[in-house]
């Protein structure tokens, strides 16, 4: 008998491929994500706000609920094909330290909303 841990990029997330195709369907996230406003630098921003607001829901419903856990969550290539990433590796990335890292990290995740119509 042998053992080999050197399998690749794994995933225990397989769920997320379901909730991608429940969002294709009712378009939860795409809705949430129309209710921000974006005033980042889009010259300095990598990632789409709606898929910064589908990986915050998705990662609730897998059961991550705390926005620590996207900087391990960055590396799963299942997420990152969930929340819509064409590059599911990370080889793309522009940032040299972010390379096989298909998705957001934790400060990227933290948007709040500035749409004061919407604060009531």
């Amino acid at each position: 008998m042998r053992a080999s841990f050197d399998s690749g990029r794994l995933s225990s997330d397989g769920g997320a491929l379901f909730l991608r195709e429940a969002d294709n369907v009712f378009g939860v996230t795409g809705r949430l994500a129309g209710c921000f406003s974006d005033h980042r630098d889009p010259e300095r921003s990598e990632h789409e706000l709606d898929c910064l607001v589908a990986q915050r829901v998705m990662a609730i419903a897998l059961g991550y609920e705390d926005l620590n856990d996207h900087d391990q969550l960055r590396d799963d290539s299942v997420l990152a094909l969930a929340v819509g990433r064409g590059d599911i590796t990370g080889a793309d990335r522009v940032r040299e330290r972010d390379h096989r890292r298909a998705i957001a990290c934790v400060s990227d995740c933290k948007f709040r909303n500035r749409r004061p119509e919407l604060l009531g």
